[in-house]
This record gives structure tokens, C-alpha cells and sequence, in this order.
């Protein structure tokens, strides 16, 4: 049966193992965009058709299309990136500034520069050749006759595919880029002070055997440190001072869920008086969106607090009183849990939260909810050479003329967090 103060290291350890043979751990995350691959209009641009329906007019001026989009070449999310992605023979579709959707054929022979860090150049139209030459071809029934579309700014668009010509020569390609993140192994130490030989060889009237009582305690002390750290642990490689043992030798913490999360994950506020089934879905939309590298469930870690209030969804509750059965679709339920806990499962349209209450979320995170997708978390001990570093045990310590015993409790493990994005923060007030 699950610890209730051992949550988030259970499951780590139970469905997200694997041993890392470097206390620096780096691993690299893929996030692809082939089904991504939209963008926005950087600068305005003109297009005339000319006497027949898609076909090009002379345009007077050299016809430049200057995209933008959200997101670096390895998928993070970012304002004002360059896409990468536009090749010879795509069909792109874009919005001009009447909301209306066009399709742009780009032609094997257009230029597309790439040579600027936040927009993507493509020629359409060059106006200095002789004769003038189209590097787009107009797609669909939306172009008119001898009419003029503007695209604005902020115009949306994405990438519909390609189109070539029976016998045609192989494309240019493109390619996405892994990103580098690293993750530490930190050393815990629990010791267990010396018990003296007649101190073990006397039977006490609370629990006969004390030296039994404090080692169990001792090894749940070493977990919970474990559980701590990740959940709460700021990562990192630090410097020991020289008036302290282990000088000169490093000193790394690992990263936790939550303090990793809201630097780099996804944060929603909500307000337990405001904030409810729309507010709720709307966040839920963004965050289950399946381009970040989502699964469709996540494993909630939530305060006491906030399990309370998920309790008043359900049928039945004041809220689904209030606006009525109708309009109201999250499917609310308490399940029992794998490893023998109690989930409340949220099931909304775009994916199942599991939400499990978290003692340790108290104080600072009372009103705290940690969304973790499990497919993008690893609980990492160091193991290599024939040597595992996880949770060991070192007895008799002690020096060898001490009448005693002192033994002591060490891991060398960290916590892998791939993918921020697909993890967040639910935090009310």
C-alpha cells in the first residue's frame, strides 16, 4: 500500500526507474513539429490576381512573404521565432485582413531566406526580372479576378501540405532540433547515532527493541528526504566551503517538480470563489494540447485544501446546483488508486487528471496543485561500474574499539524532468 507522505517518490519509483551512470545526467528532449508547423504574418504583403480567377498579375513591386512563429527550431515555446519549416512545393494557408483563408502554392524556384533570427523571407513575386517572374501559385476558389488582398500583420497560417508535378525531382528537407537540458544527483545521508552494545541488549518497556524502533524511523526519514527534494528541491552543482568537510570535492541538488515547473511549465490561477467549469476547461485546452508532447493524464499532487474544493464538483455539489446538470461536463468520480490510495479523477474533454492529496503540500502550498505527466519524469539513481549508488545501507561504522554500533542510509539520485511544458502548476487563492 502507498505511504501517503511517499506519493510523488512511488510513483517515481514504481513507473519511472531508470539509473543514470553520471551524477550530471544529460538527456535531450524531442519535440516534434511536423505537426506544428504554423506561423503568422511578420509584415504586411500584397497580392493582385490578375484578369482570370488565381491567376498572377503584375504586382508593380517585388512580393515578399515575411513569416514569424511561436516556438524556437526545438519546439520551445517563444514570441517572435523564425520558421524553419518552408520549403519549395509546400501549399500554405493564410488569413488576410478580412479573415479570409488563401492557399499559396510555393514554387520549386522561390528564394526563402532564412538568413534573420525571427522571420522567415519567401519571394512571391519579383518585380525586377524581365520578364517579370511568380515563384507562387494561386490555390483554391478564394482568388478573383482582378482583385487585390491585403495580409496584414498577425495574419494566422500554417502549412497544408505539398504538391508536385507527375515526374517531378526530389524536394529540399528540413528537420527539427533536439534540445539539451541536464539533471543532478544529490547524495543524501541519514545517520543513526550510536547505540552502545548494552543499549541493544536491553529490553525497554515502550518497544522492547529501541534500536529496531529508531532504525524503522530512520529508513522513513531517508524517504522522506527523498520526497522533499522532489518535489521541492532547487537544482544545481554548488561549491562546498573550505572551513567544511568534503571541501573541494561538489555538491549538486536535484531538480523538483514543483519549483521546476513554475520556472518552466505551464502556471494556472484560479480563484476557489470565481473560477469555475469554464475557466477550468479553458486551461485545460492549453494544457492538454497534444503538439507540447502531452499524454492524456496526468498525476495531480494536490494540497488538502484543494482536494476539498475538486470534492464540491461532483453531482450533487453546490456548483453543479448552481449552473444547472446541463451545462455542466466535467466528469468528476473517486477511484481507488493502483498502488492502494484514494484518486479523485477529473475527466474533462481533452484528458483525465488524477488528482491525489499530497500532505507535504501545506504551508507556502496549500493552495497548490502539481499536474505531472508521468511519461516525462524519471526518478534517476546512480548506478555504474557494477555499483549502484540507490538506496544502500552502511553498518558498523563506528570506529573498531567503540562498544556500539552506528550504521547510516545513502541514495545518489536525482529527478529527470523532460518536457516542462506538458507538467503544471494549478494554483488557487
Amino acid at each position: 500500500m502507498l505511504h501517503n507522505n511517499l506519493l510523488f517518490f512511488v510513483y517515481l519509483s514504481k513507473v519511472a526507474k531508470k539509473t543514470t551512470d553520471d551524477p550530471v545526467f544529460k538527456f535531450l528532449e524531442l519535440r516534434h513539429q511536423w505537426q506544428r508547423r504554423n506561423f503568422t504574418t511578420h509584415t504586411q504583403f500584397v497580392i493582385t490576381v490578375g484578369g482570370t480567377a488565381n491567376s498572377i498579375a503584375d504586382q508593380g513591386a517585388d512580393v515578399l512573404a515575411v513569416f514569424e512563429c511561436g516556438y524556437d527550431k526545438y519546439g520551445n515555446i517563444k514570441g517572435n521565432q523564425q520558421p524553419q519549416f518552408f520549403i519549395p512545393g509546400q501549399i500554405i494557408a493564410v488569413a488576410d485582413n478580412a479573415g479570409v483563408v488563401h492557399r499559396i502554392r510555393i514554387k520549386e524556384t522561390a528564394t526563402i531566406d532564412l538568413g534573420t533570427t525571427d522571420e522567415t523571407r519567401i519571394k512571391l513575386y519579383d518585380d525586377a526580372a524581365t520578364p517579370d517572374v511568380a515563384y507562387m501559385e494561386l490555390i483554391g476558389d478564394t482568388w478573383e479576378a482582378s482583385q487585390t488582398y491585403t495580409f496584414a500583420v498577425g495574419g494566422k497560417g500554417q502549412v497544408i501540405g505539398s504538391a508536385w508535378s507527375e515526374g517531378s525531382t526530389s524536394p529540399d528537407g528540413w528537420e527539427d532540433a533536439m534540445f539539451d537540458r541536464e539533471g543532478y544527483c544529490q547524495i543524501f545521508k541519514t545517520g543513526m547515532n550510536l547505540f552502545s552494545g548494552t543499549a541493544m541488549a536491553t529490553r525497554y518497556r515502550g518497544v522492547s527493541n529501541e534500536w529496531n524502533r529508531v532504525w524503522t524511523e530512520k529508513l522513513m526519514e531517508h524517504k522522506m528526504d527523498l520526497e522533499h527534494a522532489f518535489l521541492f528541491g532547487i537544482g544545481g552543482a554548488h561549491s562546498v566551503s573550505s572551513q567544511v568537510e568534503g571541501a573541494g570535492a561538489p555538491m549538486r541538488t536535484t531538480h523538483g517538480i514543483l519549483p521546476y515547473t513554475e520556472s518552466n511549465g505551464k502556471v494556472y490561477n484560479f480563484n476557489y470563489a470565481s473560477s469555475g467549469y469554464d475557466a477550468f476547461l479553458d486551461a485545460m485546452e492549453d494544457f492538454f494540447a497534444p503538439e507540447s508532447g502531452n499524454s492524456g493524464n496526468k498525476l495531480v499532487l494536490a494540497s488538502r485544501k484543494v482536494i476539498t474544493y475538486l470534492n464540491k464538483l461532483g453531482q450533487g455539489s453546490f456548483l453543479n446546483n448552481s449552473v444547472g446538470s446541463s451545462q455542466y461536463n466535467l466528469d468528476v468520480q473517486s477511484i481507488k488508486g493502483s498502488f492502494g490510495h484514494q484518486v479523485t479523477m477529473v475527466n474533462t474533454i481533452f484528458g483525465n487528471l488524477h488528482f491525489v492529496a499530497d500532505p507535504l503540500l501545506r504551508g507556502p502550498w496549500e493552495d497548490y496543485c502539481v499536474a505531472v505527466d508521468m511519461k516525462n519524469v524519471a526518478y534517476r539513481p546512480l548506478a555504474g561500474n557494477g555499483i549502484s549508488r540507490d538506496t544502500f545501507i552502511e553498518t558498523n561504522i563506528q570506529n573498531n574499539d567503540v562498544d556500539g554500533r552506528k550504521d547510516q542510509i545513502i541514495t545518489e539520485a536525482g529527478l529527470e524532468i523532460q518536457l516542462p511544458e506538458t507538467h503544471a502548476i494549478l494554483k488557487w487563492s
